[in-house]
């Protein structure tokens, strides 16, 4: 008895200290910038991140307008909007990196980090969407469309997650991103 209850607080323990160093692993995932640059979430660490996989020819497109507002209004209290490209759903983004960027500078003038193309779904699953969305997220499961976004915390835990239909400007969306910018 004493014997099973050592094993079960052993594996409670590497449990809670997996799940503590998560936020760790997130920000040291290898990326790629929009300009096909390395880099990582890390510059972005003690901030709140709104990840988004998005497209240019999608019905929620639009949204990069909203996304764009959000990163200007919250920007100063540490929100960082981070696109990610993805051609998924409908073959919505088919551009180049330098075609996207251009697109969402000259039509939605986003300033906000975007990043290199990538599967969120699938056995080519970028290793950020694994995290993201994989079995060992709090919120696992397929994404769905272009525009789902992922709301992570200051400590890089995934605070929330929220389908394509729910704009950034949405109530539920600003509220998320206000809890977790008032967290320290």
């Amino acid at each position: 008895m004493v014997s099973a209850m050592k094993t079960i607080l052993l594996t409670l323990t590497a449990l809670t200290l997996s799940f503590a160093h998560a936020g760790a692993a997130l920000y040291d995932i290898p990326l790629k910038d929009i300009d096909g640059k390395e880099t990582t979430l890390k510059p972005h660490a003690g901030k709140v991140l709104l990840v988004v996989n998005v497209a240019s020819h999608c019905g929620f497109t639009p949204q990069y307008a909203a996304l764009e507002a959000m990163y200007q209004k919250y920007q100063a209290q540490g929100l960082v909007v981070c696109g990610f490209p993805c051609n998924q759903f409908g073959a919505q983004e088919p551009g180049t990196d330098a075609e996207i960027k251009q697109f969402c500078t000259e039509k939605y003038q986003v300033t906000f980090p975007m990043f290199d193309k990538l599967v969120v779904n699938g056995p080519e699953r970028h290793p950020l969407y694994v995290a993201l969305a994989g079995e060992t997220s709090p919120f696992p499961g397929n994404i769905k469309w272009n525009f789902t976004k992922f709301v992570i915390g200051r400590d890089g835990k995934i605070r929330q997650r929220f389908d394509s239909r729910v704009k950034p400007d949405a109530a539920e969306m600003t509220q998320a991103i206000e809890a977790a910018l008032a967290e320290k």
